[in-house]
């Protein structure tokens, strides 16, 4: 767990040696299918746009 959450950009956790941020998994809320199906359908559109996609995890 990080404080803040989410990390702003340009902390320096995001650029730590040996470090993998990603999302914490509370996510399992009455809202989760409705926002991941959104998520879902928004990523192909913005992957055919050549937009960044949402929620990358990077290494």
């Amino acid at each position: 767990m990080a404080d803040p959450e989410p990390l702003p950009p340009g902390h320096l956790l995001r650029t730590a040696p040996g470090v993998l941020v990603t999302p914490h998994v509370g996510a399992f809320t009455p809202a989760l299918w409705t926002r991941l199906e959104a998520l879902v359908l928004r990523q192909p559109v913005r992957f055919a746009a050549g937009s960044d996609l949402e929620n990358v995890v990077t290494r």
